[in-house]
């Protein structure tokens, strides 16, 4: 039996690093710049029965999961592009238990995986080109009630794009797909 803690944080739960650093964020943005060639190369080959299943008992589909990244992706680089342009502004929140539950999660992963491709590039290229100032603006989060800062944020989404990478590679690593 796999430890279900396990299953959920197969990397562990976010932890800002003490202190972030220079290095801490540009290794951040490398994560995020090469995420969207990491999660094709561990779904590509999958059929509809493999990404049909879910990562955990109760936990999302791969399939879910890949047009899940794409959600929370899109959201958090517009996020930075509020954050750049606006004083502390106010993002949306959104429920992403019901995105994952809407039609457009059941369609092909092809969409997504060219969501994530091409919204990692345009990202990761801001990230590049923003100054240390730029990473210290932030952006009002009313559900967690707090103000992170972009540097936070970049952690953070490295964090969650390897979290969910995860989740697909142990489920092929446990199922043996990768011999198939």
């Amino acid at each position: 039996m796999t430890d279900i803690e396990f299953l959920k944080y197969p990397i562990g739960k976010f932890k800002l690093p003490s202190p972030p650093t220079e290095d801490t964020l540009k290794e951040a943005i490398e994560s995020i710049h090469s995420l969207p060639n990491l999660l094709e190369q561990a779904v590509i080959s999958l059929d509809d029965s493999k990404l049909d299943t879910p990562y955990r008992p109760g936990g999302w589909t791969v399939r879910q999961v890949v047009h899940h990244l794409a959600d929370s992706h899109m959201n958090a680089y517009i996020r930075f592009k509020l954050a750049l342009t606006e004083e502390n502004p106010t993002i949306k929140p959104y429920d992403e238990s019901a995105w994952a539950a809407l039609p457009d999660s059941q369609l092909s992963i092809l969409p997504s995986l060219e969501i994530v491709k091409c919204t990692h590039f345009k990202w990761s290229f801001l990230m590049e080109n923003m100054s240390k100032q730029d990473f210290n603006r932030t952006y009002f989060h009313p559900e967690n009630n707090n103000s992170p800062k972009l540097s936070e944020v970049t952690h953070m989404y490295s964090w969650h794009g390897t979290h969910h990478l995860a989740h697909i590679q142990h489920l092929a690593l446990r199922n043996n797909w990768l011999t198939q």
